[in-house]
């Protein structure tokens, strides 16, 4: 057991089919929608990420996400917000790179969940130091963060060989390519359009969670 006061370590399991939700106009609709079809479908976590919402319209959707995915047995993070993931009782929050991990670890204390979007194996580091219990790449482009920089499937293995905590990979991932982000020493997929986008957002996670179990499974 974890010495009184210390983190337990974030199961990488927790990690394996992460759904991000979008406000964008797709198919997927709402972020409600969204999060009850990646709850449906067998994702692992569920983060909400709503930047066009203010903090009073967050606040209600956050609390309705964690019931939601409570029932479910699905962690729910919430994207930046660390004051409303906090009030809303969500099991984590990730951040960027412009935010402070340490404070961010410091309002969410010791028990929730703290992500953090790194980009070098130097920012890997520092996150992990400051307390971050996954961290999030981004491997490809993807018009869903077009703010995000893409260090490919070499910066994605550079970054999780130097670190202890699990790593997750996010930014055009989809069934086709899932399998080399997974080769690259990710612990999990991080998706947004593959299933927001989808036609089908339900058959979209369960195709994703089937082929993470068996890349898990063959590894074996």
């Amino acid at each position: 057991m974890p010495a009184e006061g210390a983190r337990a370590s974030l199961d990488p399991r927790t990690l394996a089919v992460y759904v991000v939700t979008s406000g964008m106009p797709v198919a997927g609709g709402s972020h409600r929608a969204i999060a009850s079809a990646a709850v449906e479908g067998g994702a692992t976590a569920v983060q909400l990420r709503a930047p066009e919402l203010a903090d009073d319209e967050l606040a209600p959707l956050a609390s309705s996400l964690v019931a939601l995915c409570g029932d479910a047995g699905v962690p729910l993070l919430v994207n930046d917000r660390i004051d409303v993931a906090v009030d809303c009782g969500a099991t984590g929050a990730h951040v960027g790179q412009d935010d402070d991990p340490s404070g961010a670890r410091a309002r969410l204390g010791p028990e929730r969940i703290l992500g953090v979007s790194v980009g070098s194996v130097g920012e890997a580091r520092s996150a992990h130091a400051a307390g971050a219990d996954y961290l999030g790449v981004t491997v490809w482009a993807t018009a869903t963060k077009p703010e995000a920089v893409p260090i490919g499937l070499e910066g994605l293995r550079n970054v999780a060989g130097a670190t202890a905590i699990p790593v997750v990979g996010i930014g055009g991932i989809h069934a086709g390519n899932a399998g080399e982000v997974l080769a690259a020493g990710a612990a999990g997929i991080a998706v947004i359009g593959a299933v927001a986008g989808a036609k089908d957002p339900i058959g979209a996670v369960r195709e994703l969670r089937a082929l993470v179990d068996r890349f898990h499974e063959e590894a074996r």
